[in-house]
């Protein structure tokens, strides 16, 4: 075990650079071990696993590392604070660095650390792909990553996402990359509703991210299922779209095949110029869960 662990970090010890300290480095059987997983946060790492217990070998092999180490349970029920394993405790928030941009990253805020890694290759397409001056929504945007990324590139972002919180933590990460949060648009709510009214507006956008959870319910009880609601989403999002525009498409449901993903998208639009599928990090060795569309219209 402790052979596939050392081999599994020797293997992106080039991704892990002064520029990116946040990254997976394991990833479960692609590594060796199935549904064990182990990501990085500026040397401080979180291990994850779909059963309740932790090999007693991987434990031993955690704690001799001399990192902190947090552990969670990979359960969709499940929404608490991963468990401090050893080493010093991170009772406070820090700064991990993706490709050069400053992100808030706490072990004490729920299930999810603040960035979701096996994004990476996509936030860099977006920050390539944006022009001074765009204007680019990023919808379910929990942290703002795909924002901090727009606006770094010279764009005017829209931030939506469902929690206030969420929306306060975009704002942090904006602050730590020097850039005025005050020039950017912050709104709180449910997309399907913000999409629509924007439509009625007339307000367009160069760019917009869509990257929904796989199952959510808005403040009025209404339930989103990626497999049976995406192409409705698509059909919104395409209306609020400038001309030679983009929408960067995401799920990580794993109900859905590439294939299916695919027509699910291209049901939802009236007409587009190309779709593009999109790879993972070369550090998801294991299996291929993101599905990713690069929709020019």
């Amino acid at each position: 075990m402790d052979t596939l662990f050392t081999n599994a970090i020797s293997k992106r010890k080039n991704l892990l650079t002064s520029q990116t300290d946040a990254l997976r480095l394991f990833d479960g059987i692609g590594d060796g071990i199935e549904d064990i997983f182990l990501e990085t946060f500026a040397d401080h790492w979180v291990i994850s696993t779909r059963e309740n217990n932790l090999p007693r070998d991987i434990e031993m092999h955690l704690k001799s590392s001399g990192k902190t180490v947090y552990w969670k349970h990979l359960n969709q029920h499940q929404k608490d604070n991963p468990a401090h394993l050893c080493g010093p405790p991170l009772d406070q928030p820090f700064i991990a660095k993706e490709s050069g941009v400053n992100y808030r990253i706490s072990f004490q805020s729920g299930y999810s650390q603040g960035i979701f890694l096996d994004q990476r290759h996509n936030r860099i397409r977006v920050r390539k792909a944006v022009k001074p001056g765009d204007t680019i929504l990023n919808t379910f945007a929990y942290t703002g990553a795909f924002s901090v990324c727009a606006a770094l590139a010279g764009a005017t972002t829209t931030t939506l996402d469902l929690s206030q919180p969420y929306l306060d933590w975009a704002k942090q990460n904006m602050q730590q990359n020097d850039i005025d949060h005050t020039q950017h648009y912050f709104c709180k709510g449910d997309t399907f509703h913000w999409l629509k009214r924007f439509a009625k507006q007339g307000r367009k956008f160069n760019g917009i991210i869509l990257d929904p959870p796989t199952f959510s319910r808005d403040d009025k009880g209404k339930v989103f299922r990626v497999e049976t609601h995406y192409d409705q989403l698509i059909a919104l999002a395409a209306a609020c779209i400038a001309p030679d525009g983009w929408i960067l498409a995401s799920t990580n449901c794993r109900k859905l095949t590439s294939y299916d993903f695919n027509l699910l998208v291209k049901r939802g639009l009236a007409s587009y110029k190309s779709i593009t599928e999109l790879d993972m990090p070369e550090e998801y060795t294991g299996e291929s869960y993101l599905k990713s569309l690069w929709i020019s219209l």
